[in-house]
């Protein structure tokens, strides 16, 4: 149940980081959650929108370089420790994980954290078997 990320190189300079946002709501794309990483020439701008597929077509049809990953996404308690309990039960299992952002759902006491992890499907499985519920593309289109 892995969900596809679209991940965005975009120039650091003033004002870089909004074209490429005015590009997908011109195209009707809403944005889910967003994360960015910089270094001093550019930045990788990592989101989950409402349609990713379309999200990366419309971002390549305008000229920027992306890719699409596959990611983890999981309910974290919302409360102090939940997301540290969360990666706990992954590490104790061997998945390393690379990097995470998470934001709040209209779901109640939870946030939905996206993991980049070394295996998606043995995180899933440690996951569920951990009573930790996935999140699905179609969860977060909803939102």
């Amino acid at each position: 149940m892995a969900i596809r990320q679209v991940s965005v190189f975009v120039e650091n300079r003033k004002g870089a980081l909004a074209d490429p946002l005015r590009v997908l709501s011109e195209a009707g794309i809403g944005l889910r959650a967003l994360s960015i990483a910089d270094t001093s020439d550019f930045g990788i701008l990592r989101i989950i929108t409402d349609d990713n597929t379309k999200a990366a077509f419309v971002l390549s049809e305008h000229g920027y370089v992306c890719s699409v990953t596959d990611v983890v996404a999981a309910c974290a308690d919302d409360k102090p420790g939940g997301l540290a309990d969360l990666l706990t039960t992954l590490s104790e299992q061997g998945v390393d994980v690379e990097y995470v952002y998470a934001f709040v759902a209209k779901t109640g006491n939870h946030a939905w954290v996206v993991m980049r992890v070394n295996d998606n499907t043995e995180a899933e499985r440690i996951l569920r078997e951990s009573n930790i519920t996935l999140v699905s593309e179609a969860d977060i289109a909803a939102v």
